[in-house]
């Protein structure tokens, strides 16, 4: 007798985005990207860790010269919410003076992040600076950012998948779903 192993999908209360839904978007965002920054120096630059796959995906779709590099972020610990504390555990590796620079984020919520990481670009004195998010959800702003590119705005629900986790878990989902809250508030 065999008994069913438990799996991340048996955690998710509803599918928000297929991968299909977000491969088109993905590929949408690319071509816009690429008409936008063709002939330019470009440097995509993601925060690790959930922005890996969208990064990964995004930059297949953008057919123009670019480069790549990471800041790793820490801001929410193993909770549901930002603490709004930002540290940088990891910094970029090049420098981006005078260079086209695109963050390319997974999710913007608060803004804490985001304004802290676009603050400390700024500071490198790059030609241009751009946010590339593939999620906005609006109703926690704190921040003001703007976004350059969006891929979807989605309602005030804690999401995993695609890059987004809980507690290091989800990252590998291939689609983004909400959390069922009985695994978030189980270990909180």
């Amino acid at each position: 007798m065999t008994t069913a192993v438990k799996g991340p999908t048996d955690d998710i209360a509803e599918v928000l985005l297929d991968a299909a839904t977000i491969q088109r978007r993905v590929r949408e965002l690319g071509a816009q990207i690429a008409a936008d920054y063709v002939g330019r120096d470009l440097v995509l630059v993601s925060i690790l860790k959930g922005a890996l796959p969208f990064l990964a995906d995004l930059m297949r779709e953008v057919p123009i010269y670019c480069s790549l590099d990471f800041l790793e972020v820490s801001s929410y610990g193993a909770g549901t919410s930002s603490s709004g504390v930002v540290r940088i555990l990891k910094d970029l590796a090049k420098p981006i003076e005078g260079r086209n620079v695109l963050v390319v984020e997974d999710i913007l919520d608060t803004g804490h992040t985001l304004s802290y990481v676009i603050e400390h670009l700024r500071g490198q004195h790059p030609e241009s600076l751009g946010l590339c998010a593939l999620l906005d959800k609006p109703a926690r702003r704190v921040v003001p950012i703007t976004v350059d590119y969006k891929g979807f705005e989605i309602e005030d629900k804690f999401v995993v998948g695609y890059g987004l986790d809980f507690a290091e878990r989800y990252r590998n989902l291939p689609f983004i779903g909400v959390l069922k809250p009985e695994v978030y508030t189980a270990l909180a």
